[in-house]
């Protein structure tokens, strides 16, 4: 039994090590896609969109991830001839959040 109880420990033990092994790879991978997404968007953003695009991730971090990444795509489609200004980006981020409404609220 002793033995038994060993070797379902050490069964167990190899399988968390493998998981924490592969969590790990997965974390050092996203770690490094994240370098280069920010090493593009640095590269492509003027110093007002790059001001403005830091903002953006402050207040909602998943719309700059998606931001970053379609501006990534544009650039590596060769979309991009210069640099994206402050306006161009806060033309595509209107596009990517699917025209929200803007709602004026009146006092009475």
């Amino acid at each position: 039994m002793d033995e038994e109880k060993k070797r379902l420990m050490q069964k167990r033990m190899e399988e968390y090590q493998a998981a924490a092994m592969q969590s790990a790879a997965e974390q050092q991978l996203l770690h490094e896609q994240m370098q280069i997404l920010k090493k593009i968007t640095t590269q492509i953003l003027d110093a007002r969109a790059r001001e403005r695009l830091a903002n953006i991730k402050m207040v909602k971090p998943d719309m700059a991830l998606q931001l970053e990444v379609y501006l990534v795509q544009l650039y590596q489609a060769g979309h991009l001839r210069s640099k994206v200004t402050e306006e161009q980006l806060i033309a595509i981020l209107s596009k990517l959040s699917g025209g929200r409404k803007e709602f004026k609220i009146r006092r009475r």
